[in-house]
C-alpha cells in the first residue's frame, strides 16, 4: 500500500483531557463523557468510541450543536488554536516522486454552505491554466508573504477566485497537510459559509463554481479507487463523480483525509 494512504488514526481513542469531575448535569468538566462512558471506556469497541466522540460529545461541550449539520465535522478537525505544521501526510510518497526539495505553502478553503444539506463549494480551473487547466479544485492558492496564516491565505484567494466574502465564512479548523506534485505543501482550512454568500467566479481562473452535498461525499459507494502510472510509480488514487463532474487528484485526496479523520472510510 503506498505511504499516500498510510494514514494516522483520526482521533485518539480517549477524549480524557485529565479532568475527572462531573458537572450538575453529570457530565465531565473535562472531556464531557457522561460518568457511565468513563466506566466502561475501556470494554468499548474503537467505532462505539469514535462514535461518541465524532457525533455526541461536540454537542454536549456546546448544546447549540444538536441540530447542527456540520457538527460530525468539528471533532476530526485540527483545531482553529493549533493548526498543523510540518511536511504532509503524503510526504514519503511524495519525496519518491519529488525527492527532498522544499515545497511552497499554501492553502485552499474547504467550505460548507450552511443549510440543511451543508453543500460543499468547488470549483472547475479554466482550460488555459498552466497547470491543472479544467481540473476541479478547492478555492485557493500559494501564500503571500502579506498572509497572516494558512486562513489569510485561503480567504484572499477565495475572495480573488470566486468573489466570496471574507466576512461569511467562518472558519472552524484544518485538515492534515498535503503535499501536491506541483510541489507545494497545501494547509487546508475547513469553514462554514453562509447559506445567502454570493459566488462570483473569475472567469480569468475559475470555469464554474459548483456545489456538493456533504452526504454524497459520506456515502461509502460514491468513492471510486483506482491505479494511475505516473513517472514510472503505480498509484492508488481516488475520485468522486458528481453532476458530470470528476473530483480527482489533491482535490479528491484532502476528502478522504476528512474522510479518514472522521472515521467514516477505513483502509
Amino acid at each position: 500500500m503506498s505511504n499516500a494512504y498510510r494514514l494516522a488514526p483520526a482521533t485518539a481513542l480517549t477524549p480524557c483531557v485529565g479532568v475527572c469531575r462531573l458537572d450538575s448535569r453529570g457530565l465531565c468538566v473535562g472531556c464531557q463523557r457522561t460518568g457511565e462512558e468513563i466506566g466502561r471506556w475501556a470494554q468499548m469497541n474503537d467505532d462505539e468510541r469514535l462514535s461518541i466522540m465524532r457525533d455526541e460529545l461536540p454537542t454536549r461541550k456546546n448544546p447549540a450543536l444538536k441540530d447542527d449539520a456540520l457538527a460530525p465535522l468539528l471533532s476530526a478537525l485540527h483545531p482553529l488554536s493549533a493548526p498543523p505544521s510540518g511536511p504532509g501526510w503524503n510526504h514519503d510518497d511524495m519525496t519518491t516522486l519529488l525527492g527532498t526539495a522544499d515545497r511552497q505553502p499554501a492553502a485552499v478553503l474547504v467550505g460548507f454552505r450552511e443549510g440543511v444539506q451543508p453543500r460543499l463549494v468547488l470549483t472547475v480551473r479554466t482550460a488555459h491554466l498552466q497547470s491543472h487547466a479544467g481540473q476541479v479544485a478547492f478555492p485557493g492558492g500559494r501564500s503571500d508573504p502579506e498572509d497572516r496564516n494558512a486562513i489569510g491565505t485561503a480567504l484572499r484567494e477565495s475572495q480573488e477566485e470566486i468573489g466570496l466574502d471574507p466576512a461569511l465564512v467562518t472558519p472552524l479548523g484544518y485538515l492534515d497537510c498535503f503535499e501536491t506534485i506541483s510541489g507545494y505543501v497545501i494547509t487546508p482550512v475547513v469553514a462554514r459559509i453562509a447559506a445567502d454568500a454570493q459566488l462570483h467566479p473569475a472567469p480569468d481562473e475559475v470555469a464554474e463554481v459548483f456545489e456538493v452535498p456533504l452526504d454524497f461525499l459520506l456515502e461509502p459507494a460514491n468513492l471510486r479507487r483506482y491505479t494511475m502510472d505516473f513517472r514510472g510509480h503505480r498509484r492508488p488514487m481516488v475520485e468522486f463523480i458528481h453532476g458530470g463532474h470528476r473530483i480527482w487528484g489533491a482535490t479528491a485526496s484532502m476528502l478522504l483525509n476528512l474522510l479518514q479523520r472522521m472515521g467514516r472510510e477505513h483502509i
